[in-house]
């Protein structure tokens, strides 16, 4: 793909997820979770320009740089992201407030790098941003579903009772 291409895939894809988690929604956690983030890495790794020829070493450390930058936004994003359980057993999630903080912080950095980038005279393709990006939402949706079952399993009735009525093992702090 050209890079006007990837650069718009990018935008649509980040506009979509991030968009659709500041609403409320429910979660299955045993969904394929992992395709969307496989799919962007895929599109990305296959185009050649990722590493610049002329400048190897410079590239690589950017790349590492941009992929850690996309772990740590993900992972950020994912443990900011409010999670609750309905009584029925659904399981729901809405970004806050700390999550957009996140992904300030996550852009900026990534703009720092590209400037970064720049200065050296390296040149950056767009499949570094999406090798990002799909990490991005890989750990982000790692993590969420490892906390849906981790909540799933903690908030289902014990034997213990008060009151007649059976009582939940966890409730998540928010």
């Amino acid at each position: 793909m050209s890079g006007l291409v990837n650069a718009l895939v990018i935008v649509a894809v980040a506009a979509l997820v991030i968009v659709r988690q500041f609403a409320a929604r429910r979660l299955d956690a045993d969904r394929r979770w992992w395709v969307l983030p496989a799919i962007l890495a895929v599109v990305a790794l296959r185009e050649p320009g990722i590493i610049d020829a002329h400048h190897r070493t410079e590239s690589v450390v950017l790349l590492a740089a941009e992929l850690l930058i996309g772990l740590g936004t993900g992972a950020g994003w994912a443990w900011t992201t409010r999670i609750w359980a309905e009584p029925d057993g659904t399981v729901w999630t809405k970004s806050t407030k700390a999550s957009a903080a996140v992904w300030i912080g996550g852009i900026a950095l990534r703009v720092a790098l590209f400037a970064l980038g720049a200065a050296l005279g390296v040149h950056q393709d767009s499949g570094a941003v999406m090798v990002a990006l799909a990490g991005t939402l890989l750990v982000r949706s790692g993590l969420l579903a490892w906390r849906t079952r981790a909540l799933t399993s903690a908030s289902a009735p014990v034997t213990a009772y008060r009151g007649g009525k059976p009582r939940p093992a966890w409730k998540e702090r928010v």
